[in-house]
């Protein structure tokens, strides 16, 4: 005779609630996903990264601007106030910066685990023929 589980054991109703507060917890996570409030921390990590790339580009390449304008100076005050107006300048495209944000791993998750491209592609290539042994009256008509 084969033995019921015991519904009524305390260990039942606490991995039960245990898994409705995991998916109810998934759902809103999903959801705040959906709406912009939520962002993977590898997106956040990227945009970062570009961030400082640009910030690094910019500080480098401020010297070589900055040189020829200074060239011909002789007072260190007019020389403080083109380097000030060099990092200013800098310092204002830098805080302008949009890094990108691929908005379809924001919301989607990663495009590599859907298969929604592979299958467009395959759709795009498919012929229409038919397919199997010819009807029967397709071969009357012939006839």
């Amino acid at each position: 005779m084969k033995r019921k589980p015991d519904l009524e054991t305390p260990g039942y109703d606490v991995a039960r609630t245990r898994k409705i507060l995991a998916e109810a917890e998934m759902a809103e996570l999903e959801l705040a996903k959906i709406h912009g409030q939520l962002v993977q921390t590898e997106e956040v990590c990227k945009a970062w990264e570009e961030v400082l790339r640009n910030m690094k580009a910019k500080l480098l390449g401020m010297p070589s601007k900055v040189a020829p304008t200074i060239l011909g100076e002789t007072s260190v005050a007019a020389i403080k106030v083109l380097l000030d107006n060099a990092v200013e300048e800098c310092l204002n495209e830098l805080a302008n910066y949009q890094p990108t944000i691929d908005a379809a791993k924001t919301l989607g998750g990663s495009t590599k685990d859907s298969g929604d491209d592979l299958m467009s592609e395959a759709s795009s290539e498919v012929k229409r023929r038919p397919v199997g042994r010819p009807r029967k009256t397709a071969r009357l008509a012939e006839l």
